[in-house]
């Protein structure tokens, strides 16, 4: 599941903003949190592994590309990369370069098609003159904390920062420049806003330093696939796939809100916020750059869905019968699908229902049943999808999901009229990230629940008592967890910087880790990268992936394609487990590349993250 609110972006943000306007007048209520029990590491590192890890942490941050954040990175000399910066579309200071035609946007000509398509003819589009101006678009219009914030109260809040860290949460705000909450509203802040070339745009200008609260865009699956413009007809040996990735702003200012009631007239789910980037040369996340520039970064790792974003209304729904063609927007994929050479299946039964965007768990963060949410239609009831949590456990692994602000969720469930700080920042928990929370072998079992499901103050926790487990997932909450317009991608890396730093503080641990820093989606953000159609549902846009480990040291860039399933191939590969179902992608085989190492010769194919270690070195 990818996690982003399932509110309204509108209602998200306000009720942050109330939430914390409370925190702020009641500290002197905050509490510590719950200690959970630990789990001994000694067992952990025991257990047979096929290499030497015997921890994988995987921190999950939201919704940007890689060549949004990546796009002007680098490499040490001998390496390669695919980018922005390596293809010529951008220069190296983020102005146009020479190659910028090649991510150039087009809309389609009018009258706009009203039947569903996922790509177009030469004849039935052009492009853009001048980009559509970004926009504000959900954009934190106060910070979460006042300048001035006691840091005693940053720190009980947010445990997850470092000290220098905190006064984050207190900077960064676009106030100043909307003047109110009504939109549509163009950023102001970004140079040359309104006269944009067409294609990829830096996210700069005098009053947008990298620590600014910027927009955000829609991403739903069909949104996506009409985004891609897939056909074969567009194939090259470079991109057999045919996907020219060049409808961004158009489908999301078009397409979208013509049936959203929500946004019905306003022209303003994004603008042109998907072609936007980070700059890396200029300073931009100067964190995640120096872990990409000591260790080991994928420049061909993917979301493995298309979409993932929740507004409530929109015309697609949040399911759909992907496995019957008569179905709306159903045929134009499959067709796509059977056109490939290698004619990826779509995975999708007669008869059944599959989730396509976002949609509240049958299970609230206590383990009980969502009844109401599932009355209404907000949330879906429990299914018995076989979940990694219970792979491990049947081989006697140690395992944890650690949500941020979990604890505090669980006591703001209870008690929901609460006025006290320690449980109002629950309402950052995000419970649509917990993928336990749709089944029930673990979030229905309080044993399981208990010894599983665990707040990021555990994780912190279990490092300095030597009792991490052998896979954690670790999920910041929705003020950390870097998701454009409620969040900063500095404050992800934060919470990066301070995991980095207690594994360096503890040398032993270190030694046997591997620290895989990933995203959930690209969250609408356009990317340059080839993409390889797996079944219906993705794949989609590639996404960052650091791996920092005693064994990925020296800034080595890998090409091998792989995504999300590829982590989970890595924890079956070193444990020695087997493919969670006979239809899950963690059967698919390994990538094997001739001549192009980003394109796999036996698709669909996989990698395992194996070749990003030098396990032979050591």
């Amino acid at each position: 599941m990818y996690c982003t609110s399932t509110l309204k972006s509108w209602q998200r943000f306000a009720l942050l903003a109330s939430l914390f306007a409370i925190l702020t007048n009641n500290f002197n209520a905050f509490g510590e949190g719950k200690k959970s029990e630990p789990v001994k590491r000694g067992k952990a590192t025991k257990i047979k592994t096929e290499s030497p890890i015997k921890h994988v942490i995987v921190l999950i941050g939201e919704n940007r590309t890689f060549d949004h954040v990546f796009g002007t990175y680098v490499p040490k000399k001998g390496e390669t990369i695919s980018n922005l910066l390596s293809k010529g579309i951008v220069n190296a200071d983020g102005t146009p370069g020479p190659n910028f035609s090649l991510a150039q946007q087009f809309e389609a000509i009018k009258p706009f098609q009203t039947e569903y398509f996922i790509s177009l003819t030469p004849e039935q589009k052009k492009p853009y003159s001048t980009l559509a101006a970004p926009t504000l678009n959900f954009a934190l219009l106060t910070p979460h904390f006042p300048p001035g914030t006691p840091a005693s109260l940053l720190a009980a809040v947010e445990p997850s920062l470092e000290p220098q860290d905190l006064k984050l949460l207190t900077t960064g705000a676009a106030s100043q420049f909307s003047q109110d909450f009504i939109l549509p509203d163009p950023d102001t802040r970004i140079s040359n806003f309104n006269n944009l070339p067409n294609g990829p745009f830096p996210l700069e200008g005098t009053q947008l330093p990298y620590d600014s609260y910027t927009g955000d865009t829609t991403h739903r699956l069909f949104e996506m696939w009409q985004q891609s413009d897939c056909s074969v007809a567009n194939a090259t040996p470079e991109n057999p796939s045919g996907c020219l990735n060049d409808l961004y702003p158009f489908v999301i200012t078009n397409y979208t809100n013509q049936f959203d009631p929500f946004f019905k007239g306003i022209d303003d789910n994004g603008g042109g916020n998907s072609m936007a980037f980070y700059n890396v040369q200029k300073g931009d996340a100067p964190f995640l750059k120096h872990l990409a520039d000591e260790y080991s970064m994928s420049d061909n790792f993917h979301q493995s869905v298309m979409g993932g974003y929740t507004v409530d209304l929109n015309f697609d729904g949040n399911f759909t019968e992907c496995g019957e063609t008569a179905q709306p927007g159903i045929a134009p994929i499959v067709n796509y699908l059977q056109s490939l050479p290698y004619n990826p299946s779509p995975n999708c039964e007669p008869g059944h229902y599959y989730m396509v965007n976002n949609d509240n768990p049958g299970f609230l963060p206590d383990g009980k049943i969502d009844t109401a949410g599932i009355a209404n239609g907000g949330s879906v009831p429990a299914t018995n999808v076989r979940t990694v949590g219970e792979a491990l456990n049947e081989k006697g692994i140690s395992w944890a999901y650690y949500g941020g602000a979990y604890h505090a969720a669980l006591e703001l469930e209870h008690n929901p009229n609460t006025t006290n700080p320690a449980f109002l920042v629950g309402a950052a928990y995000c419970n649509i990230c917990n993928f336990e929370s749709y089944t029930p072998a673990i979030m229905g079992n309080p044993a399981q629940r208990t010894a599983h499901i665990k707040d990021t103050i555990d994780f912190f926790n279990a490092i300095e008592s030597n009792t991490l487990p052998a896979v954690s997932f670790v999920k910041p909450d929705g003020l950390l967890d870097g998701h454009p317009a409620s969040s900063k991608l500095g404050l992800l890396e934060g919470v990066t910087k301070k995991i980095f730093d207690r594994l360096k503080a503890h040398p032993d641990l270190m030694a046997t880790t591997a620290f895989i820093v990933t995203m959930d989606e690209g969250g609408g953000y356009y990317d340059s990268g080839y993409m390889q159609p797996l079944d219906f549902f993705g794949d989609g846009p590639r996404i960052p992936l650091i791996i920092v480990s005693s064994f990925t040291k020296g800034d080595h860039i890998n090409h091998t394609y792989t995504d999300h399933v590829s982590i989970l191939k890595f924890i079956e590969r070193n444990w020695g487990l087997k493919p969670l179902t006979a239809r899950s992608r963690d059967n698919f085989p390994n990538p094997v590349s001739v001549g192009n190492p980003y394109v796999p010769t036996n698709s669909p194919a996989l990698g395992d993250l194996f070749d990003m270690f030098s396990f032979g070195q050591h």
